[in-house]
């Protein structure tokens, strides 16, 4: 009963797994660490390896971004805590960029297969480039998954966080590749009175189904 609850892979919609562990942030609770934040928590292969190292500098580099939005983020591999210290102070020193948020030390597999981050398709001793976007409420909102030798896309990331915000306090949705600025889909009418409402409004409308708005 205890191994297929951890290999279980979370959905959409399910409150995230928590968990307590060692991270260079010392013992560390995911519900504790994100509470009243959103969070991103993110698995890499390994540590000292280079599709590793421009993705964790990445998310290092767009610290003030992530904090501008009310996100912490949170990395997690099977390396030891020795290996993430040092991989940590081997990337400030050779890309003068200091990774500030904790890395997991997952050397017991733990995390990783309660999260379905080790996919044995893939490899059985390393986690895949999986990206979890954690709402305030702890809830799983959206889920990335890439193979171990394509990297993530940083524009991709910081698009959907935005859009899963934007559409939390508007109560819209966001059209095919909507960016910041652009505009958002308002939810379709439910009744003939909101619907004779919508044909008087100022929305975009392509049709009663489709209307667009600024926000």
């Amino acid at each position: 009963m205890e191994n297929t609850q951890v290999n279980m892979m979370p959905r959409i919609g399910d409150n995230a797994p928590d968990f307590e562990a060692n991270s260079t942030h010392g013992k560390i609770k995911l519900s504790d660490y994100a509470k009243g934040s959103w969070l991103i928590l993110f698995s890499h292969p390994a540590d000292f390896t280079p599709v590793c190292t421009t993705e964790l500098s990445g998310f290092a580099m767009e610290d003030e971004f992530f904090k501008s939005q009310n996100t912490k983020l949170m990395g997690v591999s099977v390396d030891s805590i020795h290996s993430h210290i040092a991989w940590v102070s081997n990337v400030n020193k050779n890309l003068g960029v200091m990774m500030r948020f904790p890395l997991v030390a997952d050397v017991d597999m733990k995390v990783s297969k309660l999260y379905g981050m080790i996919q044995p398709g893939e490899s059985e001793t390393a986690a895949v480039r999986a990206v979890f976007f954690i709402d305030p409420n702890l809830k799983i909102r959206l889920i990335m998954y890439y193979p171990l030798n394509v990297g993530r896309n940083m524009h991709e990331i910081k698009r959907t966080l935005k859009a899963l915000q934007t559409v939390d306090t508007h109560k819209v949705a966001c059209p095919l590749n909507w960016n910041e600025g652009d505009k958002v889909i308002v939810p379709a009418p439910k009744t003939l009175d909101e619907l004779e409402a919508r044909e008087k409004s100022d929305l975009e409308m392509v049709d009663f189904y489709l209307a667009k708005k600024s926000i």
